[in-house]
This record gives structure tokens, C-alpha cells and sequence, in this order.
């Protein structure tokens, strides 16, 4: 059985990149060429993310997008469980989007260039690669494109529903005034299970909350607004797990 993960495993990764090859220049020309004309790119991204999960026997289940409202931007938070979120992200946030990403995946031959043309690579170890990164964040903000942020800061391989919240994403909404709007994703770490880059087919199925708008800026408001998020994160992925 393990052989068997092991070659459908090895199938997924070609058709990956295989696709991220045959549309990597629909993606990378046109955000290259505008922020406007970002909304093209990711219309070929979620192509790529729609097309790869289809054929890697990966299925969606999207609960909450009335929640959204289209040409309004927010930051979204999610609990980050598996590798299989960088496909998971485009297909359920309907709107042009930029991530935070660490700065090892850009390293990956073809895939850091493509994605480094929507994402923002970050040192987390280095404060003032994370002070840059949101500095970006917020000038695609005032540009009406939405930030997604994992406040965990890193995979969450560890058995506790969430690891402890950095701040960033909730300094930057009281700051900006931008509601925060929480998304959980359950069974992405089933389908490629934590410790392993193994590969099955399954459902992932994507729950959004109704945003969560920040305070006005006060000495607590950036700690009561990240546990409000958590908490209402770790309520979500409860429920619906």
C-alpha cells in the first residue's frame, strides 16, 4: 500500500509542476504588469490549483463564501496544518489575494518563481523581513487586494488545535481598520499527513466566518483582537471538525 502512495505521490508532484510550467507565464505576465491585471494571473492560478486537485483526486467543500463581499479587501487567518494549503488558498478566497510565505519555498525550482510573483517571501527569524513583508501588505491592502496571513507563523505539526498566535496580521488591521476574516481548513493534513510529503486522495473542506472587524488603536487593542480571532478559529475548526 505504501509503494502505491509512494508512485500516485510521485504522479501528483509531475502533473504539479507540469502545469505550473504549461501556465506559469498566464500567471507571471500579467500581475508582472499591473496589480489590476493580477485579477488574470490568479484566474490562471486557481486553473492550475483546480486542474492539479482534480487530477490528484483532491476534492473541495467551501461553507461561508456569502460571507466575502467581492471588491471589499480583508486578511484572511487560517490554521496552517499541511503543504496542501498553497492550493487550498486560491480555489475557496474568491478575490485577488497576496500571501506571506517563508522564504524557503522560493528556493523551489520553478514554483518560487511563478508563486514569488503573488506571494511575499519573508525571513521569520529576521524582524526586519517581517516588518518589510507587512509594510507590503499594507500598500496591497490600500490597493483593494486582500492579505492572507497564517498567524501560527509556521505549519502546525504539533497535536494542539493552534499554536500561539504571532501578531502581525492583528497589528496590521487595527492599524488599517481592515476587518480579519477567519477561514479553517479540515482534512488537508489527511490527505498529506504531518512528518510525511506523501500524497492520497480526499476532501478538504474550507469553512469561512463572518469578519471580524478591529478596534480603534489602543495598548490592547492588537492582543484582544488576536484572541478574539483565535478564539473564534479554534470555535470554527471544533465545530466543524
Amino acid at each position: 500500500m505504501k509503494v502505491l502512495q509512494v508512485i500516485f505521490t510521485i504522479y501528483s508532484i509531475l502533473v504539479f509542476f507540469a502545469l505550473l510550467l504549461l501556465l506559469g507565464l498566464f500567471i507571471v505576465i500579467p500581475v508582472s504588469i499591473s496589480p489590476a491585471a493580477g485579477k488574470l494571473s490568479f484566474f490562471f492560478i486557481r486553473v492550475w490549483a483546480k486542474t492539479w486537485s482534480f487530477l490528484s483526486g483532491i476534492r473541495y467543500e467551501i461553507h461561508g463564501k456569502e460571507f466575502i463581499e467581492p471588491h471589499k479587501p480583508y486578511i484572511y487567518i487560517f490554521n496552517h496544518r499541511s503543504f496542501l494549503d498553497a492550493a487550498v488558498i486560491p480555489i475557496s478566497i474568491p478575490q485577488q489575494i497576496r500571501a506571506i510565505g517563508k522564504k524557503e519555498l522560493a528556493k523551489i525550482p520553478l514554483f518560487g518563481w511563478v508563486v514569488g510573483k503573488v506571494a511575499i517571501w519573508v525571513d521569520r527569524t529576521d524582524a526586519e523581513s517581517r516588518r518589510k513583508s507587512i509594510a507590503k501588505l499594507v500598500t496591497f491592502l490600500s490597493q483593494g487586494i486582500s492579505a492572507v496571513v497564517a498567524p501560527e507563523g509556521t505549519r502546525n505539526d504539533s497535536d494542539a488545535i493552534l499554536l500561539p498566535f504571532k501578531t502581525g496580521a492583528f497589528r496590521l488591521a487595527v492599524e488599517t481598520g481592515i476587518p480579519i476574516l477567519p477561514m479553517a481548513i479540515l482534512g488537508a493534513d489527511k490527505i498529506m499527513k504531518r512528518g510525511s510529503l506523501l500524497l492520497r486522495p480526499g476532501k478538504v473542506h474550507i469553512h469561512f466566518s463572518t469578519p471580524i472587524y478591529p478596534p480603534g488603536p489602543s495598548g490592547s487593542a492588537v492582543p484582544n483582537l488576536a484572541e478574539k480571532c483565535r478564539s473564534r478559529l479554534e470555535g470554527m475548526i471544533l465545530t466543524f471538525q
